[in-house]
């Protein structure tokens, strides 16, 4: 397999290249800051790698992209729209045409596989059953999954939960497609699979895909473009490749799995010893 194309230079991708932009985003939770001015873009018909420690905002990026929250300032920008200026009917609209692949799959647990997938169609259309049919079993055979169609989710195994997720994620032929943790808990067999399908959809389907994950070997063979999130911001950006060869202390510690460094193992805490003695809370 060919390497992806380096990014020498994230921020230099055209503005009418970017299927999502966010500029100089600051967003808090109680007072404590996540984004301090987070800045990136997603590229179109590119895997984009969004990478970072537990706690960098990860999630809480998704969740401005997708415009469950808004930032304190900056923008996020979707196919050049303004997600903070946008009504909910647009916003609804837009939903419809993203895709989202959830951590540990969310099927819904009292209906079998082919109604799992057929879902976001009955909700959000009128077309009629044999048209349902055919798209539920398009997607399910494009996972490898058509004979499993009538399987519960409680017969599946943790791979195949999140290959019928994935069916159910591009069913509605959405234009980006969202991997939250895709590869967390799989057996290297399942990761292989799911790689291999992000790179057939993303290729075959000419999706833009985002893939958050601390994988930081599967992203290399994976992403085109990669960002890594530390303490608001990104602190590098280009190729995992190019990311390992980057001299910053917390991206080297990051890329290497290292158990020393700026990002600490410790959440903040007053006094070890004083908090023991009772001196402290």
């Amino acid at each position: 397999m060919a390497a992806p194309e380096p990014l020498h230079n994230a921020s230099a991708a055209p503005a009418d290249d970017a299927v999502v932009d966010v500029r100089d985003v600051h967003y808090a939770v109680a007072q404590r800051p996540v984004f301090r001015g987070l800045s990136l873009r997603v590229r179109r018909g590119r895997i984009t790698a969004i990478m970072g420690p537990s706690g960098t905002g990860k999630t809480t990026l998704l969740r401005l992209i997708t415009a469950q929250i808004a930032p304190d300032r900056g923008q996020v920008l979707v196919w050049g729209r303004d997600l903070a200026q946008l009504g909910s009917s647009e916003v609804f609209a837009l939903r419809k045409r993203m895709g989202m692949l959830f951590q540990n799959g969310a099927l819904l647990t009292d209906l079998d596989v082919f109604e799992n997938v057929a879902f976001p169609l009955r909700e959000h259309t009128d077309l009629p059953e044999p048209l349902i049919r055919e798209l539920v079993l398009t997607k399910l055979h494009a996972v490898g999954l058509r004979g499993a169609a009538r399987l519960m989710p409680s017969e599946l195994s943790g791979g195949m939960a999140r290959r019928v997720a994935l069916a159910r994620a591009i069913v509605m032929d959405p234009e980006i497609l969202i991997y939250d943790e895709p590869f967390a808990g799989l057996d290297p067999i399942s990761m292989g699979m799911i790689m291999r399908l992000i790179r057939d959809l993303n290729e075959g389907l000419g999706i833009t895909s985002i893939v958050v994950s601390h994988d930081v070997h599967e992203l290399a063979e994976l992403a085109h473009d990669s960002y890594l999130l530390s303490e608001g911001r990104v602190v590098a950006a280009g190729t995992p490749r190019e990311l390992r060869e980057d001299p910053s202390d917390v991206v080297r510690q990051f890329m290497n799995g290292l158990p020393d460094g700026p990002v600490p193992f410790h959440y903040p805490a007053p006094d070890y010893y004083a908090q023991l003695l009772g001196e402290t809370p």
